[in-house]
């Protein structure tokens, strides 16, 4: 088993500590970093401010991106990160309370790989965030680092 890294990009305190413990228990990755608003996703994709040690090149197996946060909005982040050679590619699931028909028709037409609803309930937030770690850790093969001539 392969196990990476996750980018979890989200700003309310209980969604992230559920996501961290319900991943960790799950055993899926060896590591996770959080960021709290828009801004700090792009800054830690891209290696740039507070992040600008980081090897750009060193990006995660996916990002979890909320949709409302402070700063820039997730749509805003997937936006411009699909505008950059280096994350046009990268995985990103927008997992968000959101309900809303716009959202994720935005969050598709800006190139998410999935778009998830945050169910209300413990045990099925649950469920749905080790659902999301085993597939996009251990099922999905993600594009290589060069692009295929074939």
């Amino acid at each position: 088993m392969n196990i990476r890294r996750i980018l979890l990009v989200e700003d309310n305190a209980q969604d992230e500590l559920l996501t961290l413990r319900t991943l960790e228990k799950a055993k899926l990755v060896n590591g996770i970093d959080v960021v709290r608003d828009g801004a700090a996703a792009l800054d830690f994709l891209l290696a740039r401010g507070e992040f600008s040690g980081r090897d750009p090149a060193d990006l995660p197996a996916v990002v979890i991106l909320d949709i409302k946060l402070p700063k820039l909005s997730g749509l805003e982040v997937l936006r411009r990160l699909r505008m950059e050679a280096s994350a046009k590619l990268l995985p990103v699931v927008m997992l968000t309370s959101s309900d809303e028909e716009r959202d994720r028709i935005a969050s598709y037409r800006l190139g998410a790989n999935s778009y998830v609803r945050k169910p209300v309930e413990f045990a099925e937030f649950s469920e749905a965030v080790v659902r999301l770690g085993v597939y996009w850790l251990e099922v999905n093969e993600p594009p290589g680092t060069t692009e295929s001539n074939g």
